[in-house]
């Protein structure tokens, strides 16, 4: 391809609201345009890294066995209201109605339409297991659009369901799943971590997320620094933090003026924080009501808020005001397990079950107990709470944890028969009795990870495409594309490279002087530049490296074998 016959639209204007490089350098590059908040449209060469990489995730889809299909971008409401994430998916689900006042949705997932393509269709065991995968449109009615394609409104996605007779199976093909992702983003030489996750909304017992790891990543990742454990902050366990038990004391009631956090009672107490209990009050959200919550973690510790979430089994979770506490009969900063009211939702967290001699408060102002033992209590729920901190230890082998930051670029669950029971879709199990399909779902993020690729490879100068996501390998830059003799080096090395098999673009514009046209090449990362100018006179080019801007001194005739041995 020429330049002078391409749109390429760079510009040197970085969009306002633009904070992440992948942001500024894909509108800069003139890869991407925003039509509207959340929506990008796709140019030419955006078009081109977009499809490469959608050919990777399929080929590898393909490989593993999933069948391809397509579902409609316009899904019935009556499909969501039948597994009911009508009410669950919340304001994301962009609903509409057409001129027949029927109710619609925009997919922003299908498991509902998947759910309903297959039912009364497979009705055997020995039809199982099926994948059906789709890469297509999704939309999700963000509330905050952000980061460009990063947090878009409208997506490509790779979306894949799979139907099994048993938990067994589901978990094999859950595994295999794992190892087809892992081949998508080592082809596309990205740097990734795979970690334990939160199913979130999609639900199910079970999921792994695909991060690329980026400074810029808006997810907090623990990983191991002496194994390969990984688990997004959301879901990250540690092994417990125990000290040494105190010998079990009466428990007392004692004074603590003022003292209403955990710093304040143990100075004033004279106490370890790590023997005390912290009460953190929530105000669980569910479908139609509310409630007041109290989670209790070692005082050393801090709740981690899509965990508690998930313990109460609620929509989401809110701070809980001043109003809320004392109509729950709860006294701020002195709440604790002893002598709550009745009606209150209690968790407490694992870690704390073995306990015998706490500080907690006494549900009294400036009062608190000395000597609880929990061991003692009965009906205690106890819940994995705590928000890992770097510097614990790794549940796995001992190893220190630390955070790191990730890009989520794909997620794969065992939903189980969460959909399949909800919408009636069951199949002939070998007994001939009517069970309802083991499901799981696997997802990747095709146009995030366009941006993914450039959060993990640029530099303050532009993108820096992989050799596999690169729109073309080679930029052929003709210094002065007025002089024929240039024009026709260039020409005949770019034609050569062509029949080599290698993508090459050549810039051969005449109304741009040569830094101009390096400008584009770095701020729009083709791997490789061969540059024709003032030492062609001694038969000689040069071939740039973006990733290193290095500059090496070559024949004519040793363009292509160069450029083929270093895009091996």
């Amino acid at each position: 391809m020429k330049f002078s016959k391409m749109f390429i639209p760079t510009t040197k204007e970085t969009p306002n609201d633009a904070t992440l490089p992948s942001h500024q350098f894909l509108v800069r590059g003139g890869f991407i345009s925003q039509t509207g908040a959340g929506i990008y449209d796709y140019m030419p060469l955006g078009k081109i890294v977009l499809d490469k990489i959608r050919a990777i995730v399929k080929e590898e889809m393909d490989k593993s066995g999933a069948n391809e299909v397509q579902f409609g971008f316009v899904t019935p409401l009556s499909l969501w209201q039948e597994s009911g994430r009508a009410t669950t998916m919340g304001n994301e689900l962009l609903r509409f109605k057409d001129r027949k006042n029927g109710d619609y949705v925009l997919s922003p997932t299908n498991e509902e339409a998947v759910v309903n393509m297959v039912k009364n269709r497979i009705t055997s065991y020995k039809d199982l297991p099926i994948n059906l995968y789709q890469i297509y449109t999704k939309f999700r009615d963000e509330a905050r659009p952000r980061f460009g394609l990063m947090r878009g409104r409208e997506f490509l996605m790779k979306d894949a369901y799979s139907f099994h007779d048993s938990k067994e199976d589901l978990i094999r093909e859950f595994n295999l799943m794992e190892e087809t992702y892992k081949n998508v983003y080592n082809r596309l030489g990205l740097e990734f971590r795979v970690v334990e996750a939160d199913s979130g909304a999609i639900g199910g017992s079970g999921s792994k997320e695909f991060h690329v790891l980026a400074n810029s990543g808006e997810d907090t990742i623990v990983v191991c620094d002496s194994c390969d454990y990984g688990a997004n902050i959301e879901a990250a366990t540690r092994k417990a933090n125990k000290k040494e038990k105190l010998e079990t004391i009466s428990q007392e009631k004692v004074e603590t003026p003022n003292c209403k956090t955990i710093e304040e009672v143990s100075n004033f107490l004279n106490a370890d924080a790590y023997y005390s209990m912290k009460a953190v009050i929530k105000k669980a959200i569910f479908e139609e009501s509310s409630e007041v919550v109290v989670f209790f973690v070692r005082g050393t510790d801090e709740l981690e808020e899509t965990k508690a979430c998930n313990a109460v089994d609620a929509l989401e979770l809110e701070d809980a005001s001043e109003e809320d506490v004392s109509k729950a009969g709860l006294c701020a900063g002195y709440c604790g397990i002893v002598n709550l009211p009745e009606n209150i939702k209690v968790f407490v967290d694992n870690e704390l079950a073995e306990d015998n001699n706490l500080v907690c408060g006494a549900n009294e102002e400036n009062y608190h107990f000395k000597g609880v033992d929990l061991t003692s209590m009965e009906n205690i729920v106890y819940k994995d709470l705590v928000a890992v901190q770097e510097g614990d230890l790794c549940s796995c082998c001992g190893g220190k944890l630390s955070y790191t930051k990730g890009i989520e670029a794909g997620h794969i669950f065992q939903l189980g028969t969460k959909y399949s029971e909800a919408m009636d879709a069951k199949f002939l199990d070998s007994n001939g009795k009517a069970q309802p399909f083991e499901m799981g779902c696997y997802g990747i993020g095709v146009s995030r990870l366009v941006a993914a690729v450039i959060e993990q490879n640029h530099d303050e100068k532009g993108c820096i495409w992989t050799k596999a996501t690169a729109p073309y390998l080679v930029d052929v830059i003709v210094s002065n594309a007025k002089k024929d003799d240039e024009l026709e080096a260039g020409m005949k090395i770019y034609e050569a490279l062509k029949d080599a098999g290698i993508d090459t673009i050549i810039d051969d514009r005449t109304k741009e002087r040569f830094g101009f046209k390096m400008g584009d090449f770095e701020l729009l990362g083709f791997p490789y530049a061969v540059v024709i100018g003032k030492k062609l006179k001694d038969g000689i080019v040069e071939i740039v490296d973006r990733r290193t801007l290095e500059k090496e001194d070559v024949s004519l005739d040793e363009v292509v074998s160069k450029i083929e041995e270093k895009l091996k």
